[in-house]
């Protein structure tokens, strides 16, 4: 058997593929898109297996560095099914279309440029009835029954605590010839600490694993002092007149910050504001969210079961209309925006941040991991002037960075995870983490368990 990592290896986090090869069949594990950097453009537009042999596709969950990539496979013929969680194949539609949508739009935007300097037309990496031919093709399995994939090849998923319906993965493969293979996919793991969410579920057993490595070189802040955090710079803010502008993951930030806000003006920790969710896509991600209570931890179904929600945020406006949207603009401080995109490279939140990121009353922030190269890198590391749409902006505002709102384990949680499979010795592959955080849990895993993790490179391919 054979694994070839066709991204999120080498030190790069994005573009989640691997492609598993026995002698019986060929199962491609995520295909999802590189983000971030000069490189990603290149990266996603590189080659991707030969469909014609494929198998079966899985995924682990609905992030488009997960699942960006899915479309080329129905655009190069894939006819074959897409397996993954009940939650993640209604996920991954609303994130397939939306990445159709933004892809048609730039395109039609650079191609206006283009053809005004003479130049060939921009073609977008996939189109809508591509995006539309492959959501066709998901199947929903449920999550801890071994399912059949493929020949020889049963899969078995179980909760990873990282987004709704987000999964680990155990592929148990029999050659034929009476010799198994156990191989398991963490996926990307959530935190033990996070709300909404049950938490992950290890394997206790494996032959090999590729493990995510994110955060492997650090723990993020505890999350009640992030909740704590949190209260005080909106409280701040709401003491200055400012806006705080808040770049969102449409699916899991949004649904955790509109949460937390409900908490806070119940308990009375903060006196009830404006708050506008705007983005169409977080709009219809909360309605998934809602289609899904089963997922929920205890803590969550007693919150709700407490009092409606919706009593707790009256003062919640959702703004899915561009206009609405431009409106907000004229709207004054105090106020909240929780718009996408959640590392500032498109959408709303880019233009929220040309209008405020000058003004020093603003506030800005960031609750979750901002690739290298990204506009929400850029703040992070302290950037006094940013580009955006072409226009120097200088960042006057207060930028926060709240760690503990990561939708990702930290590296006690990462950890944990592990230790369930310490025992059977497995060969462990470190993917989706940067070099130094790839490095520091290789080191933390080898001293804890006398097991070595190997750092593949994208493009290597591990025998088994």
């Amino acid at each position: 058997m054979k694994i070839t990592l066709l991204g999120a290896a080498g030190g790069e986090v994005t573009g989640s593929c691997y492609l598993v090869e026995t002698l019986r069949s060929r199962v491609l594990i995520d295909c999802g898109q590189f983000q971030g950097g000069p490189q990603a453009d290149a990266l996603n537009h590189g080659a991707l297996p030969d469909v014609g042999s494929l198998s079966a596709v899985l995924l682990t969950h609905a992030h488009l560095d997960h699942t960006g990539r899915l479309p080329l496979l129905a655009k190069a013929g894939y006819k074959g099914p897409v397996f993954t969680t009940p939650a993640s194949v209604d996920m991954t539609g609303l994130i397939l279309r939306d990445a159709a949508r933004i892809q048609t739009q730039d395109a039609e935007r650079q191609n206006r440029i283009r053809e005004r300097a003479g130049e060939s037309p921009f073609v977008p990496m996939f189109s809508g009835a591509d995006a539309e031919q492959i959501i066709s093709q998901l199947r929903p399995v449920p999550y801890r029954e071994p399912v059949s994939i493929a020949p020889g090849v049963q899969a078995c998923f179980v909760e990873a605590g990282h987004m709704l319906g987000s999964a680990s993965i155990q592929l148990l493969v029999d050659d034929g010839k009476g010799a198994r293979r156990t191989i398991v996919f963490s996926g990307d793991l959530g935190p033990k600490s996070a709300p909404i969410l049950k938490e992950f579920e290890p394997f206790t057993s494996a032959d090999a694993v590729f493990m995510e490595s994110t955060y492997g070189n650090r723990d993020h802040q505890p999350f009640a002092e992030t909740v704590q955090e949190f209260v005080q710079i909106i409280t701040e803010a709401i003491q200055s007149g400012g806006k705080v502008l808040v770049p969102t993951f449409a699916v899991g930030r949004a649904q955790l910050l509109t949460g937390l806000l409900a908490w806070a003006f119940r308990e009375k920790k903060l006196k009830p504001f404006p708050v506008f969710l705007d983005s169409p896509m977080a709009i219809e991600a909360s309605a998934i969210y809602q289609r899904h209570p089963e997922l929920y931890d205890e803590e969550t179904v007693a919150f709700l079961k407490a009092r409606p929600i919706g009593l707790d945020l009256k003062t919640l406006h959702m703004t899915a209309s561009p206009a609405e949207s431009r409106a907000i603009n004229g709207v004054p401080g105090p106020c909240m925006i929780l718009a996408g995109s959640g590392m500032c490279t498109a959408g709303r939140i880019l233009h929220h941040l040309r209008h405020n990121l000058w003004s020093p009353q603003a506030h800005v922030i960031i609750v979750g991991y901002q690739g290298h190269g990204t506009l929400g890198r850029q703040l992070v590391d302290g950037a006094t002037k940013v580009t955006i749409f072409g226009e120097t902006i200088a960042v006057r505002a207060k930028v926060h960075t709240l760690g503990g709102f990561s939708a990702h384990a930290g590296q006690a949680d990462l950890l944990a995870w592990f230790d369930a499979l310490a025992a059977s010795k497995p060969r462990v592959c470190l993917t989706h983490g940067e070099p130094d955080a790839r490095n520091v849990l290789r080191d933390v895993i080898a001293q804890r368990h006398g097991i070595t993790p190997h750092l593949p490179a994208i493009g290597e391919t591990i025998e088994l």
